[in-house]
């Protein structure tokens, strides 16, 4: 299957799925080989109640951290790190010309997805250069008919090294990286206030 059709239809299928999503999906069967695993997410969003997939989506990618679709996220957490790789990757959108909409932080799978689809290799080269992520994202994704969304995505980049697979199981023991500074809690010294 070609990358960009594979990008954008993967972009499409793992963005919440309201009405505008629900009334492409024949577009999107029309463009994917049936033997797809993308056919899979499609044919999911297409025989199921709109309400319970609603209910699933926010289920499965806003209520788990160890499901988020920030690409980022896995490899920088909540840290000073992470805003600096969402500027990294916010440049190459303007680079581009373009910019990521509806509010979504620009390390947002589908939006890169979206990128990989409309500019090619720089969508792809930031995709490779976050596998962990996605790697991250499929195992915490495992009993999710969404999985398979991503696993077309990775089984498109180059193979996971040893150090990919290390970190993987790294951040899987320990999760993404926090920062505390400036949390610690207030000290009162012996006695209570003065």
């Amino acid at each position: 299957m070609n990358r960009a059709v594979l990008a954008k239809a993967a972009s499409l299928l793992l963005r919440y799925p309201d009405a505008s999503l629900l009334s492409v999906l024949p577009q999107i069967r029309a463009a994917l080989p049936p033997s797809s695993p993308l056919s899979l997410v499609e044919r999911h969003l297409a025989t199921g109640d709109p309400t319970m997939l609603a209910v699933e989506y926010v289920d499965t990618f806003d209520l788990r951290r160890r499901s988020c679709l920030h690409l980022t996220y896995y490899t920088a957490g909540d840290t000073r790190k992470r805003g600096s790789s969402l500027v990294d990757f916010a440049a190459v959108y303007r680079a581009h010309g373009l910019m990521v909409d509806g509010g979504e932080l620009p390390d947002y799978l589908p939006a890169v997805l979206e990128l990989a689809a409309q500019v090619g290799d720089p969508g792809w080269r930031l995709l490779g250069e976050h596998r962990v992520g996605l790697d991250l994202l499929s195992q915490a994704l495992r009993t999710s008919v969404y999985r398979h969304a991503v696993d077309a995505v990775r089984a498109v980049l180059p193979a996971a090294t040893p150090s990919d697979l290390a970190a993987v199981a790294g951040l899987v023991r320990s999760g993404p990286p926090r920062e505390e500074v400036g949390l610690q809690p207030f000290a009162l010294s012996p006695g209570g206030p003065r």
